[in-house]
């Protein structure tokens, strides 16, 4: 693939030298080429982020992107022709034949220079970014409690803890199985994350969510932080929940931050509202960040299984034994054939909004996205629910929906997310949440929403702007609030995978 300093300083980029497409890096009007000196033109208008066939492709020809393609042509594509749903189509299928590669990557990780931050070690080793009170509903009903509690203590405890969250959700009865699974798995690791100094955890009583159920799943020795209530035990829960707050705030105002490296850092990649220049400029930024983190020790997360059908092969060449290989590959196709017994097709992407942007088809889609993991070996597979435990890159099983899957980072440890977008969102998570625009024009319209503009690559270098980046991640890291933060956007959405009684 390009590196930045090749990058065309014109109209469009062309990634790999195999490629017989190019995405515009401004809108084309007819007539325009898309590279100095080069012989076609554009045969019609073509916005910012869609594609321009550099060569005749007939049609059942392959398109080819990153090297690789995207799709089949549907209609004789002359040179200069836009490319885009009109005349490109997925080939995609439910089956895939993946190859274990034949020299394996070695997973260890060299030594590198980069800034640390300002954390919370909290007893077991690990890292918090935040020192906070997180309120957990183990079910809906008492959701309303959570947030009113953390209400009334955010303003009695200002100042005292990095803040009060109540993460309320529909779930935790009327459920069976493996659904009911997935949502007390998902609130037992939120309940031990590391930003999380002290956790209340809300019951109402009669749920299918039961309170012990859930503690089962928190190991002892991380359960000193944790407080729980019932809230149809006691007369007043308000109240009640209030005092447990209170003892909670006394004991993490005991643990200041403390000097850490870079490998204390958890850091969770994820897109949303992807354009065409989101594989160009802040997915590959942000896969240097992962390149930084993983070689100074640390862990990345990166889960959207389904958007990553068309570049599993990528991720599968980084598999560091047979073993993660053989994980990756069942992982790859349990989504596939969870869509398949939902009469779903698996290529049922990009959405409306990635399509405006320029994105075509989910291999287009996935090429780009697989890039926020950079060239990090992938150490492990966790389904959704599990802990990212070793160094380096973690595969994280979620679907692809941004509230979904960031809770999902969050729950494996992440303690930031570095969330990619290039048509913007104002959505955040319980994980420190940095927006990454795809394009300067969206990073100057909701400078209310997004953090960092990726688009400068585009006319600097790759190196600056990761230089900032990774300034920005320690930054934030170590306190600084983010722009959903400071928006008090703070969400969490539960897979919701079986039938509702």
């Amino acid at each position: 693939m390009s590196k930045a300093s090749e990058y065309p300083t014109n109209r469009a980029i062309r990634v790999h030298d195999a490629d017989n497409v190019a995405t515009a890096i401004a809108d084309m009007a007819a007539g325009d080429a898309p590279f100095d000196g080069a012989d076609i033109r554009a045969a019609v208008a073509i916005g910012r982020g869609h594609k321009i066939a550099l060569a005749p492709i007939s049609r059942g020809e392959a398109v080819t992107k990153y090297g690789f393609p995207i799709g089949t042509a549907t209609a004789d594509i002359a040179a200069g022709d836009h490319v885009h749903s009109h005349n490109l189509a997925t080939a995609l299928g439910g089956d895939g034949e993946y190859s274990y590669p034949a020299q394996p990557v070695d997973a260890s990780s060299g030594a590198a220079s980069a800034p640390g931050f300002s954390g919370y070690v909290r007893p077991d080793g690990r890292v918090g970014t935040r020192n906070e009170i997180w309120i957990l509903p183990t079910v809906g009903c008492v959701g309303n409690l959570a947030a009113r509690v953390a209400r009334i203590a955010g303003v009695r405890h200002a100042g005292r803890v990095d803040g009060v969250h109540a993460f309320k959700h529909p779930f935790g009865c009327s459920q069976l199985g493996d659904d009911l699974g997935h949502t007390r798995a998902l609130l037992a690791a939120l309940a031990q994350h590391p930003n999380a100094g002290g956790v209340l955890i809300v019951g109402l009583g009669c749920e299918s969510n039961q309170l012990g159920a859930l503690l089962d799943l928190i190991p002892a020795d991380r359960r000193a932080h944790i407080r729980t209530l019932s809230a149809q035990a006691v007369e007043d829960d308000e109240a009640a929940c209030l005092a447990l707050v209170d003892e909670l705030v006394g004991a993490c105002t005991a643990t200041p931050r403390s000097e850490v490296p870079l490998s204390a850092l958890v850091l969770g990649v994820k897109c949303g509202g992807s354009d065409g220049l989101s594989g160009l400029t802040a997915n590959p930024l942000v896969g240097r960040m992962a390149d930084a983190v993983a070689a100074a020790g640390g862990k990345v997360v990166l889960t959207e299984i389904p958007e990553i059908f068309g570049a599993e092969q990528v991720l599968m060449d980084r598999a560091v034994s047979r073993g993660i290989f053989d994980e990756t590959v069942r992982l790859v196709q349990d989504f596939k054939d969870y869509f398949i017994r939902n009469g779903e097709p698996v290529s049922e992407n990009p959405s409306p909004g990635n399509i405006a942007g320029g994105i075509t088809t989910l291999e287009e889609k996935s090429l780009g996205a697989v890039q926020k993991g950079g060239k990090v070996p992938v150490v492990d597979v966790r389904r959704y629910g599990g802990e990212a435990t070793l160094p380096g890159l973690t595969l994280l099983e979620a679907p692809g929906n941004d509230a979904v899957s960031s809770t999902a980072l969050t729950a494996a440890g992440a303690t930031i997310i570095l969330f990619t977008t290039g048509r913007g969102t104002p959505l955040g998570f319980p994980a420190p949440t940095l927006k990454i625009a795809s394009n300067s024009a969206l990073a100057a319209r909701k400078a209310g929403w997004i953090d960092f503009d990726a688009g400068q690559v585009l006319d600097a270098c790759f190196d600056a702007a990761a230089g900032a980046l990774l300034d920005l991640i320690a930054a934030t890291a170590s306190g600084e609030a983010t722009k959903a933060e400071r928006n008090e956007e703070r969400d969490i959405a539960i897979w919701k995978s079986g039938v509702t009684l």
